[in-house]
């Protein structure tokens, strides 16, 4: 049980699972790319939240010498282990749906 709850630490709150299922289903992703994927989240929120899925190492930032500056995120190698997790919660999701709304 132990194991669950440092896991659920790690991901807890309404934002993370869905910020890392941006960046699972398309890789590199900018800020903004980020924010139009997550419904309802602020900047402000967001910043905070790849702030600590970065100091936990699931997320990568680089900062591009463009014009202006782009920062791009991407899931480290270690984040890319979550991606069996999202694609059946993803699955999961699916068949909970049909199932409710097919009554």
């Amino acid at each position: 049980m132990r194991a669950v709850q440092d896991s659920m630490d790690i991901l807890n709150g309404k934002w993370k699972i869905p910020i890392i299922s941006s960046m699972c289903y398309y890789t590199e992703r900018r800020f903004s790319d980020i924010l139009n994927d997550v419904a309802g989240i602020s900047n402000k929120m967001l910043s905070k939240e790849l702030k600590e899925l970065e100091l936990n190492q699931l997320v990568k930032r680089t900062v591009l010498p463009t014009q202006p500056v782009t920062v791009q995120y991407e899931l480290t190698a270690h984040g890319k282990t979550l991606q069996t997790i999202i694609h059946t919660l993803t699955e999961w999701g699916i068949a909970h749906h049909d199932k409710i709304f097919a009554q």
